[in-house]
């Protein structure tokens, strides 16, 4: 069994830095300590809350497809996106090797006649939509499982956790909790709205059945907030102020036993955080104790529409992300299909 004492020996923190914030590092200990899977799939375990989503929770997803309608759920990758390098990261660069240009007016490339284009993409991994993987984030020094963060990732990567560990699994019974929908007219939820149980539930019991989150589902939540920065521009999306989950929610996703989370913010928690001087604690609690994939910056606006207009709220979801070897997070196309 992984120790589970591994972080609280590492719980030595500096009382007197600026950062220190009593009230979130109590509640943080208490959420993980709730939270863990901890040694639950075995001491090598690599998959965490994907454990949930096995061959019989995709059956079901593909149970889910009725009339055969697709969404793409990934926003843009371009120079576009919403990435003002915050973190150091920008948007997408992409430039092509070889054009038509080269075709038409260039020395021939190939004999007879033949030609073609090439391209290339600089990105950081997390530029757009994406998941992030096990990897991603730590709580003192620890991974998931238990493991010390150094032995996890390395110069060379995520080396027992890396996204590629899933590029098989995410498939299965997608379900949308629209709660921006639920809770407001304009359907948007303002900036700093911490999403808690209570509004979970309404959204769930407004949506009707198909809307009930179990064990192996995809869970989607839509703030709206997408709609909004597209009308009024990026602003601070990325990294700014945000609706999002409360930190309160912990408990609620562990029993749920859901499989993944995505929503259409740039760090699927509420933002500020909930706790003066804490930064996405409620990452610290899912990610490295839960064992939870977060999805981040989907779009799930037309999605979200055609559940509103037919009163179904689950579909087969498929959201492999690119198996770069050892990445602790990854872009992604999810595809809904209803």
């Amino acid at each position: 069994m992984p120790d589970t004492n591994a972080v609280a020996e590492t719980r030595n923190v500096d009382t007197n830095s600026p950062f220190y914030s009593p009230a979130a590092e109590d509640a943080i200990a208490e959420a993980a300590s709730r939270c863990s899977n901890w040694g639950r799939w075995g001491d090598d375990d690599a998959l965490g809350t994907m454990n949930f989503l096995d061959d019989a929770k995709r059956v079901e997803g593909a149970s889910r497809i009725r009339r055969g309608a697709a969404f793409s759920l990934a926003q843009s990758f371009d120079a576009n996106g919403p990435q003002h390098g915050w973190r150091k990261r920008n948007n997408p660069v992409h430039t092509m090797l070889v054009s038509g240009l080269d075709a038409e007016f260039g020395e021939p490339e190939m004999p007879h006649g033949f030609g073609g284009a090439d391209d290339y993409v600089v990105m950081p991994l997390q530029a757009s939509t994406q998941w992030d993987g096990l990897g991603h984030i730590f709580d003192h020094g620890v991974a998931y499982n238990g493991r010390p963060a150094s032995k996890v990732v390395t110069s060379e990567g995520d080396l027992l956790t890396g996204i590629e560990t899933v590029a098989d699994r995410i498939a299965g019974r997608g379900v949308l909790l629209d709660v921006g929908r639920a809770l407001r007219e304009d359907g948007e939820l303002p900036d700093g709205y911490a999403i808690t149980v209570e509004d979970l539930e309404n959204t769930i019991s407004a949506q009707g059945e198909s809307s009930v989150v179990g064990r192996g589902d995809i869970m989607l939540v839509r703030t709206g907030q997408l709609s909004r920065v597209r009308r009024d521009g990026w602003g601070s999306y990325a990294g700014g102020a945000a609706p999002g989950l409360s930190f309160t929610t912990a408990g609620w996703l562990h029993d749920r036993e859901v499989a993944a989370i995505a929503t259409d913010t740039w760090g699927f928690e509420v933002r500020p955080n909930e706790f003066e001087n804490a930064f996405q604690p409620l990452h610290q609690v899912v990610i490295p104790h839960m064992g939870l994939f977060i999805g981040e910056m989907w779009d799930l606006d037309k999605l979200a529409a055609d559940c509103a207009s037919d009163g179904i709220f689950d579909f087969f979801l498929t959201a492999a992300p690119i198996p770069v070897t050892g990445a602790v997070g990854a872009p992604v196309n999810p595809v809904a299909i209803k």
